[in-house]
């Protein structure tokens, strides 16, 4: 499986064409749908650019997407969206609008309780197991692990030339279970091209590179998928 990772918590300074609003990631998720994306992961966004968890930005971003495209869509609950764990779950409890599955980070505080709100709910939830951290071990602590839908194990060393070692260290931490392997900047690629050659699922898009493989800038979404594929 190849998810797509429409924006993340990067800015339009970042990339001057990032999908912020529900109607732009419901344009970018059909377009990467259509070059070959299985699964969709985005950031709901305030109109500055801003993450949000609130119910009603949620819910016009899960809206708009999944009336757009017919896979899977997910959400973030990063904690930079809401940085009281408490709130965090309060506000999970209040959407009014489920996705399909959301993504909780086993690096920060409260992601125990994050993952049981989701769980209560219905919701999948991938648990984001992030290198360098000392995730691995509080998430496989947590008991959870048989009740996520799959570990997206997130390789934050950007450096092209070691990325594939610190993954295969992360994934030999993380023992069995379905995992979706990802990179991020310059360890985007060689991690993907990774995944691929292990047989596990991956992701791409603008929340984890800028630039194609030979280093030219995408129009969007839908590029980084085509070059993935």
């Amino acid at each position: 499986m190849l998810q797509v990772c429409l924006n993340g918590a990067r800015t339009r300074a970042d990339f001057a064409a990032l999908p912020v609003s529900p109607a732009e990631l419901a344009a970018e998720a059909t377009a990467a749908v259509t070059a070959g994306a299985e699964n969709v992961h985005l950031h709901p966004k305030t109109p500055d650019g801003t993450d949000s968890l609130a119910p009603d930005v949620v819910a016009a971003a899960v809206v708009a997407v999944r009336a757009a495209v017919p896979v899977p869509v997910g959400v973030t609950t990063g904690a930079w969206a809401e940085p009281d764990p408490a709130r965090r779950v309060a506000m999970i409890r209040a959407w009014t609008v489920l996705p399909d599955h959301a993504s909780v980070n086993w690096h920060e505080d409260g992601a125990a309780d994050v993952t049981e709100a989701l769980l209560s709910r219905g919701m999948g939830v991938e648990a984001g197991i992030f290198s360098g951290t000392g995730a691995a071990g509080r998430f496989r602590a947590s008991g959870l692990a048989p009740r996520v839908l799959r570990v997206l194990a997130e390789i934050t060393d950007t450096d092209p030339a070691t990325a594939t070692g610190t993954a295969s260290a992360l994934l030999a931490a993380l023992g069995p279970g379905p995992v979706l392997l990802h990179g991020q900047d310059g360890g985007a690629w060689p991690v993907l091209a990774h995944a691929r050659a292990l047989g596990l699922d991956a992701r791409i898009g603008l929340e984890d590179v800028l630039l194609l493989p030979d280093g030219s800038a995408p129009a969007g979404n839908a590029d980084l998928v085509r070059a993935a594929l």
